[in-house]
C-alpha cells in the first residue's frame, strides 16, 4: 500500500499531508494523527516523520483511512508555529478529507493530544479523541515565556513570519485548555494513553484528563514506557484494540 502525497491548502501555504487508505473495502471512517511539538534543535523537521509508517498500520490493520497533516512550521510545511494557527491547519485538513461526511477521529502525541482535545471539543466533526502522552497543564508545560519562544526558534518551527511575541505565544498555547476540553468532549469517546515513566510529562497528566473527564474517560497506562509512545508496540495495538470496537 502506497501513501498519496497531498498538498492541502491552509491559511500559511501548502499543508503538506500523507494519506494512508485501506488495501481493500474500508470502514469508511476517518483517523487524523496530531503530531506533537518536539523542542529540541531542530525538532520541528521530524515532528511529524515517524507518524506516515503508523498511518499505513493503522489503515492496513483497522481499515481505516488514516491522515498526518505536517502543520505550519513542520516539515515541509511554510509558516510559523502557533497554537490558533495549528487549529486553523487542522481545520483546513478535515475540510478537504471530507470528515462533514462521517466524522473523524483524532489521535494527538504530546502537545498534538492537547490540540486533539481542544478541536474536538469544539469540532462537531470530531467523534472522538485518543490523546498519548498528552500534557494536562500547558502553563507548566511551557516554562517562562522567554525560554518557550526560545525553543520554539531551536526547534525550527519558524518560517517567514515572525513567532508571536513570547507572553502573547504562550498565552495562546495556553487557551487550549486541555482539562476544560477534556471536560467538555463527553459524550464523545476519549481515551488518555501514558507511559508510567514518561520523563517530560508526568503520568499525573494523564489522571488529571480523566478526572476532568468526570471519569467519562478510557485510562491507559503503559508500564516501562516513556515520553516517546509512537514506536511502542503496545501503544499501537492499545490504539488498534480501541479503533476496532467503532465498529
Amino acid at each position: 500500500m502506497a501513501l498519496r502525497h497531498l498538498q492541502i491548502t491552509g491559511t500559511a501555504g501548502e499543508i503538506e499531508t500523507a494519506l494512508a487508505e485501506p488495501p481493500r473495502e474500508g470502514t469508511g471512517r476517518l483517523l487524523l494523527l496530531c503530531h506533537g511539538l518536539p523542542l529540541g534543535r531542530y525538532g520541528g523537521r521530524t515532528a511529524s516523520s515517524q507518524l506516515p509508517a503508523l498511518a499505513e498500520r493503522f489503515s492496513e490493520e483497522a481499515g481505516w483511512t488514516v491522515a498526518v497533516a505536517s502543520l505550519r512550521g513542520v516539515a515541509g510545511s511554510p509558516g510559523t508555529f502557533s497554537a490558533t494557527g495549528w487549529r486553523e491547519d487542522l481545520s483546513a485538513v478535515l475540510d478537504e478529507l471530507g470528515a462533514d461526511e462521517g466524522g473523524a477521529v483524532l489521535a494527538g502525541f504530546g502537545f498534538g493530544g492537547a490540540l486533539a482535545l481542544r478541536v474536538g471539543a469544539d469540532d462537531e466533526r470530531i467523534k472522538a479523541v485518543a490523546t498519548l502522552a498528552t500534557p494536562s497543564n500547558l502553563t507548566n508545560w511551557c516554562g517562562p515565556a522567554d525560554d518557550f519562544a526560545a525553543a520554539c526558534r531551536r526547534a525550527g518551527v519558524v518560517g517567514d513570519e515572525p513567532l508571536l511575541e513570547a507572553a502573547a505565544l504562550v498565552a495562546d498555547v495556553v487557551a487550549l485548555d486541555p482539562l476544560g476540553a477534556a471536560a467538555t468532549l463527553p459524550p464523545k469517546r476519549l481515551m488518555v494513553v501514558h507511559g508510567d515513566d514518561d520523563p517530560i510529562v508526568p503520568v499525573s497528566a494523564a489522571r488529571d484528563l480523566i478526572d476532568a473527564a468526570d471519569g467519562r474517560a478510557e485510562l491507559r497506562i503503559i508500564q516501562g514506557a516513556g515520553h516517546w509512545l509512537r514506536a511502542d508496540p503496545r501503544m499501537v495495538a492499545t490504539l488498534l484494540g480501541w479503533l476496532d470496537r467503532f465498529r
